[in-house]
């Protein structure tokens, strides 16, 4: 049955997952890099996420609230439990960003529920009718996101929060 799953998984999954694999490499090494780049993988995740979440399911609009209340959840644990100086170069444009393993981890997370929810909803449609898993997942999501929201905006405050660079002339 999981050989019937695999071969059946177009090759955009398994483009994407060599995607977030790479991405979540280059994130466990420290290196500068700018803001535009550090937002690509929140927002391949977030895009991940909004594309499974159903307003027309057992939820309805709701839907939007308990993904919101997961977000805003992991955003305050990010601000709340980090406790490392970011440093940044304005002139160069850059942040340094310690390396860890915990990006890749969430993505690889996001993706395998993404995933399961989809092979799961594909063998047993009845599953977009429950609450309790429909709820679970969509929180589940803005936990996820939250994680990645709550990474970048750190950053973003901390490049914020420096005087802006001079340019020589």
């Amino acid at each position: 049955m999981i050989s019937q799953i695999l071969a059946h998984t177009p090759f955009y999954v398994w483009a994407l997952l060599a995607f977030l694999l790479y991405r979540g490499y280059l994130a466990s090494q420290d290196r500068d890099i700018s803001l535009q780049k550090l937002a690509i993988i929140p927002g391949v995740m977030l895009v991940l996420a909004l594309t499974s979440i159903n307003p027309h399911g057992v939820l309805g609009e709701a839907v939007w609230a308990a993904w919101a209340a997961g977000v805003a959840v992991a955003v305050a644990l990010v601000w709340s439990l980090s406790k490392g100086e970011i440093s940044v170069n304005r002139a160069a444009g850059t942040v340094f960003q310690r390396g860890s393993w915990a990006p890749l981890m969430l993505m690889i997370a996001i993706f395998i529920t993404k995933y399961t929810v989809g092979v799961m909803t594909a063998m047993h449609p009845e599953v977009v009718h429950s609450l309790p898993v429909s709820l679970g997942v969509t929180v589940l999501y803005g936990l996820f996101n939250g994680v990645f929201i709550g990474r970048l905006s750190r950053y973003a405050a901390a490049y914020l929060r420096q005087p802006a660079g001079v340019v020589a002339l």
